[in-house]
């Protein structure tokens, strides 16, 4: 395919399969992307990235920040560049599982039953103060993120492609919550920490607001082409020496004297499949050591627990997660690696 041809794809098209693809296109989707995001988000636009990552690995994210952020806002603006179906939930202790999946509701005319789908049916889940769900809803939510479906009534009902759940939390305010389980924050790939905007995005949001700038946005890809993006990350090269360095953060975190629990291998599965997800939106076929490093923050800090008297001391789940990467040896240079992908590469095609 020409140059022309690929500039002049279109991502929005449902007709889009992955072997039309490449990671170029991916890298081109996400600018075209962050072209929109700019045009109405004031702030650290850098966190969508964090969000395609997620949606390109069909993994899920936990935003973390006081209200009045921007949370939802980004959530909402993300989902209408994809064309993705957005579903909001509020979630309150008296919320019940059937309130997010659904029920079977009766029908006396016809004598038969007929599915209400919940909110929970949907491409991108809003799932906002997700920690004041009582547990039986929380057992709800954790089904759809880890299997990708719901059970309704003893019958099971399989959740549509591309499927993530982006849940908020108020760091401080804590009446009313509940602690999420363990298992439920190991199934987010990324967390997220938003702070205040800095003093010169905080004027701007002002001006807007008392001048509001009408703004459109585009939709710059559809699910089909998501679905099919997923399939080129895949596809994405690590090399060996790479692998073993996301074996030896995560088993770090496991013999860490400051911690309770570290890292599960779902953790290093994470690291892997970000930093193939990270390759791709900068148009490289292969993974790159900072791939992982910079993603470290993000994915491993929220599945680790403290030690009381950590805490005491004043140490936090970030401080250990970025110790632990000061602490690598990086096994590999970047042009090495390129090297080293480029003789892959012609050995596959070689073998072909």
């Amino acid at each position: 395919m020409s140059k022309t041809d690929l500039k002049g794809k279109d991502f929005t098209s449902d007709e889009i399969t992955h072997e039309m693809l490449d990671v170029n296109d991916v890298a081109r989707a996400y600018q075209q992307i962050m072209g929109q995001v700019r045009k109405i988000y004031i702030g650290r636009t850098e966190i969508f990235e964090m969000l395609w990552i997620a949606m390109l690995t069909s993994k899920h994210v936990y935003l973390e920040g006081v209200p009045g952020i921007g949370k939802t806002f980004m959530a909402e603006t993300f989902s209408k560049v994809l064309g993705t179906v957005y579903r909001r939930i509020q979630f309150t202790p008296d919320m019940l599982p059937s309130d997010i999946v659904g029920t079977n509701i009766f029908n006396p005319k016809t004598g038969t039953f007929r599915l209400k789908k919940g909110p929970i049916f949907g491409n991108v889940i809003l799932a906002d103060e997700v920690n004041r769900a009582p547990p039986k809803t929380q057992s709800a939510m954790l089904e759809a993120m880890a299997e990708r479906q719901v059970s309704i009534e003893g019958e099971t009902h399989k959740l549509e492609k591309p499927f993530v759940v982006m849940a908020t939390a108020n760091p401080v305010e804590q009446e009313g919550t509940y602690p999420l389980p363990e298992a439920q924050l190991d199934r987010f790939m990324i967390k997220v920490i938003i702070h205040h905007s800095s003093p010169e995005d905080e004027l701007r949001i002002i001006k807007l607001a008392n001048e509001p700038i009408p703004a459109a946005l585009s939709q710059i890809v559809s699910p089909q082409t998501i679905v099919a993006m997923m399939e080129v990350v895949k596809r994405v090269y690590v090399c060996p020496e790479l692998l073993e360095m996301i074996r030896d953060i995560t088993v770090a975190t496991r013999v860490d004297p400051r911690l309770v629990l570290g890292c599960s291998p779902r953790g290093s599965e994470s690291l892997l499949l970000a930093g193939k997800a990270r390759a791709a939106i900068h148009g490289r076929e292969f993974v790159i050591p900072d791939d992982i490093l910079l993603m470290i923050p993000h994915i491993v800090h929220h599945r680790l627990i403290l030690k009381p008297e950590a805490e005491l001391e004043g140490i936090t789940q970030i401080r250990i997660a970025e110790d632990i990467r000061d602490g690598l040896v990086i096994p590999v240079d970047p042009l090495e690696e390129e090297a080293v992908y480029e003789e892959y590469y012609e050995e596959e095609v070689y073998e072909e």
